[in-house]
């Protein structure tokens, strides 16, 4: 499947028929337990939970309808910020998979080699990584966007995308990472699964140019309307995530805020600037697995 990134498309479906597709649409009442949801975001370190009032963890897995004992993917996990959520949470009934780019996309970011090492290796060693955070007996096993095993396609209820879809976006031209992902997740959903989506936000005057993934921030219409090429149908949007404070213009890049601070951690003014707006203003979406990519 390849993908054609939309141009200056606006919201594919009015919010008067957006609520009614959700209405539509809805899951039936799910066991998202509140509890040990709210444990499992209590448990985490002081420096995880610093950050908590700007990602709203707890709002946005309910958002997501996230049960315990489920089939979780978290895509691009990273550092693990959500993955020591969702270890807890899932508990020892449920499977998590770390899903990320396959080895061939880490050199494109041009860091060093100890950094792509590192990047390869997180893959292998997610399964253990996961099984550190407090989850007895978890299912966990990591692998990448191209290979996802045959035993895991069709039996996964949420596929997570929180903060990861910018590189997708930036590197599909060259690459092809975003319809790989895409398709990647089309194979590992349930009829009935969910996508949750979290992403940096750019205004929707914003030109292409300057929201092809490389400032860390998307359109959310763009988001939209690839997923809906995709196979994917809107059936809820958050503003859970939300910062009006974060107002950009065709040059800011994601990470000169908290918690990267690039290019304004050594610049007492402009540290003091980014720390007045805090964390990026995000959209909170979540889609359904539909019919055949157009």
């Amino acid at each position: 499947m390849a993908l054609r990134l939309p141009r200056s498309a606006g919201l594919a479906t009015p919010f008067s028929a957006l609520a009614l597709a959700a209405l539509l649409n809805a899951a039936p009442a799910l066991a998202v337990d509140s509890e040990a949801l709210q444990a499992a975001v209590s448990a985490r370190s002081d420096e995880d939970k610093q950050r908590d009032s700007a990602r709203h963890p707890l709002q946005t897995l309910t958002f997501f309808r996230v049960e315990p004992g489920m089939t979780v993917a978290e895509a691009l996990p990273g550092g693990g910020w959500y993955t020591r959520i969702l270890v807890p949470y899932l508990g020892s009934e449920g499977t998590l998979y770390g899903l990320n780019y396959v080895d061939r996309m880490w050199p494109m970011f041009g860091y060093g080699d100890d950094w792509v090492k590192a990047r390869k290796a997180s893959t292998r060693d997610f399964a253990g990584q996961a099984k550190g955070y407090g989850a007895e007996g978890i299912t966990a096993r990591g692998f990448t966007f191209g290979t996802v095993p045959p035993e895991a396609q069709g039996q996964v209820d949420r596929v997570l995308m929180i903060r990861a879809l910018h590189n997708l976006f930036r590197f599909e031209d060259s690459a092809g990472t975003l319809s790989q992902a895409l398709s990647a997740t089309r194979a590992l959903l349930k009829p009935d699964g969910l996508v949750g989506v979290v992403q940096h936000r750019a205004p929707e005057s914003a030109s292409d140019a300057s929201t092809n993934g490389s400032r860390g921030y998307l359109k959310q219409s763009q988001v939209i309307a690839v997923f809906e090429a995709a196979g994917f149908t809107l059936v809820d949007q958050s503003e859970i995530n939300a910062n009006p404070r974060d107002e950009i213009g065709e040059t800011e890049i994601v990470w000169r805020l908290p918690p990267s601070y690039s290019g304004t951690r050594d610049d007492p003014d402009k540290k003091a600037a980014v720390d007045a707006i805090g964390e990026s203003d995000r959209m909170t979406l979540l889609f359904r697995k539909t019919g055949d990519p157009q």
